[in-house]
């Protein structure tokens, strides 16, 4: 617990809204000084440390939510450019792409449809309440477009929410493990891959594995992005209610 004069500083410090953006770039910068020293390993992930750091800042300083965020949404601003900016790696993909047209729809298609159908299937068994079935559908996309496929088909967005961050963590985490068990070794199908399980998370973690990788693996996140948010709500039906 903090004493009480360090619990004064901090609630003055809380009032700005740079205290949000300050203590999410501090906790990133410290948390990729790790994933460092592990030599980049995908069990040091970055954004998972990070993210729990914040998480324990937070609990321990009573610091709501919605103040945090008054100062970390400048960086949530910045994801709207940093996702356009994934179309220049991608154009330079470009003439593979081509020759990859059908193989990369087919693996869209199996993946999307798996990703939704495991899930739901998996908590129906496990006896989960249909809002709770509901929300976990479109786990593996970005979170903007899952929040509103959840909201659209009786979900519960906060908790999509937090399913889409934990898919994401994972999917960076066990990618390379997983992929280097199968023997894939075609670094725009391991892209491609990461990006359609794991959305953005997995993108970054992509990219810092190899630029080819992230440039399919950001094609592979928009693209399931779209399927997904046409594919469930037409899977509605057949979901509990």
């Amino acid at each position: 617990m903090m004493t009480p004069r360090l619990n004064e500083i901090w609630v003055y410090l809380a009032t700005s809204p740079l205290v949000g953006l300050t203590a999410t770039l501090l906790a990133y910068v410290f948390a990729f000084r790790i994933y460092e020293k592990s030599r980049f390993s995908p069990l040091a992930n970055p954004v998972m440390i990070a993210v729990a750091l914040l998480v324990t800042v937070l609990t321990v300083t009573g610091t709501p939510y919605k103040t945090y965020f008054d100062g970390a949404q400048f960086v949530h601003f910045l994801l709207g450019p940093a996702t356009v900016a994934l179309a220049v790696p991608l154009y330079l993909q470009l003439p593979k792409l081509r020759t990859h047209v059908f193989p990369l729809l087919a693996g869209l298609v199996a993946g999307s449809v798996v990703a939704v159908v495991a899930a739901v299937g998996i908590a129906w068994l496990l006896g989960a309440s249909p809002e709770t079935v509901r929300s976990l559908a479109p786990k593996s996309v970005t979170i903007p477009i899952a929040m509103g496929v959840a909201e659209k088909i009786g979900g519960l967005p906060s908790l999509t929410a937090v399913l889409v961050m934990g898919t994401g963590i994972i999917g960076a985490v066990s990618a390379t493990m997983l992929l280097n068990l199968l023997r894939i070794r075609d670094y725009s199908v391991r892209g491609f891959a990461t990006g359609v399980a794991a959305h953005g998370i997995g993108t970054a973690r992509a990219f810092q594995v190899n630029q080819e990788a992230g440039a399919f693996a950001a094609l592979g996140m928009g693209l399931n992005g779209v399927l997904t948010a046409i594919l469930v709500p037409v899977m509605a039906a057949w979901m509990p209610h």
